[in-house]
């Protein structure tokens, strides 16, 4: 990290060799040869090399594959902090549409190297009006009928999945259409569109 640094011409009295290395978890490999490190060690330390001259731009990628949970979760909350804390701004390519989602203030989606939308994430993730209410009926149940706005699939393990456009059709109608059918609820819950349904809503007809 000292000879990277030096590389890019930082004074030694503006290093933070110190900081980087508490930053990336390798404190205590401060005196190990690079060559020694595992996989993960290495994918931080690369990380760590990046920093030394305080950039106002990082990019990143795919950092984060083939690594395991813990070192990811690491990475991620050491990139949130030089974005929050320093301003840093993160460029992150990725294959991981749930980390994109949950990292990215702003996405960009390409296929077959043709940029087809650029856009924050809540508005990409606000295109598709859809959300689904899954409930768990008290007692076994055949599919119900329900009205025009909402439909229902039953899923394997016997609850059904209601799903319907939050801008059109509210949560109370919902419950409403299902009260309506007798149906008596054990557990409720909702799911909304992510990413990749947005993704997969872009990219099918091309």
């Amino acid at each position: 990290l000292e000879v990277q640094a030096g590389l890019y011409g930082v004074p030694k009295s503006q290093r933070r060799t110190d900081e980087i290395l508490e930053l990336i978890g390798l404190t205590d490999k401060a005196e190990a040869y690079a060559r020694s490190l595992s996989g993960g060690m290495r994918r931080r330390f690369l990380l760590g090399k990046a920093l030394v001259h305080s950039p106002q731009i990082l990019v990143l990628d795919e950092p984060t594959a083939g690594v395991d949970i813990e070192l990811r979760n690491m990475l991620w909350a050491n990139v949130r902090r030089l974005n929050e804390e320093l301003g840093m701004t993160i460029i992150l390519t990725t294959h991981y549409l749930e980390e994109a989602q949950e990292m990215c203030d702003e996405i960009a989606i390409i296929n077959h190297g043709e940029l087809i939308t650029r856009d924050t994430t809540a508005n990409l993730l606000g295109r598709l009006d859809s959300k689904t209410m899954v409930i768990t009926p008290a007692e076994p149940i055949a599919q119900p009928d329900v009205p025009a706005g909402i439909t229902v699939a039953s899923r394997k393990d016997g609850s059904l999945a209601f799903t319907y456009k939050p801008r059109e059709t509210s949560a109370e109608a919902v419950l409403a259409a299902v009260h309506a059918a007798g149906i008596r609820i054990a557990d409720v819950k909702t799911e909304e569109a992510d990413l990749e349904d947005v993704f997969l809503a872009l990219t099918s007809s091309r």
